[in-house]
């Protein structure tokens, strides 16, 4: 996989960092969402599951446990799924408890109902 992934095989990358690790980001951005923390955690929750995701690395594949550039990479991806993951979960939350205020204008927003229309 280039200089990036210099250790590893693509496999390896799927599985580690996009299958473990994805599933533990979204898993994180869903419950930061339904219990209404802010962004700003996820992200915090994403850095430290990139450090978990780059032992896991280490542990189980030999890859280079102190490879920045991984690091960032494998944190990058876990914080766009931990985002979309929260943004997802919060639409939801605005959407189902304040029906009579807001409806859902796409997966990942909200807008103000309209008065009068059903």
């Amino acid at each position: 996989m280039g200089t990036l992934y210099e250790t590893e095989s693509w496999l390896q990358v799927l599985f580690v960092t996009g299958i473990l690790g994805g599933g533990a980001a979204w898993l994180t951005g869903r419950a930061c969402a339904q219990t209404w923390r802010p962004l700003l955690q996820v992200i915090a929750y994403s850095i430290l599951l990139g450090a978990v995701v780059r032992f896991f690395h280490f542990a189980l594949f030999e890859a280079d446990l102190l490879s920045l550039a991984s690091f960032f990479a494998d944190t990058l991806f876990l914080t766009a799924v931990g985002c979309l993951s929260w943004r997802i979960a919060r639409t939801t939350l605005m959407v189902t408890q304040y029906r009579w205020l807001y409806e859902r204008s796409s997966p990942v927003t909200w807008r103000k109902r309209l008065i009068g229309k059903e």
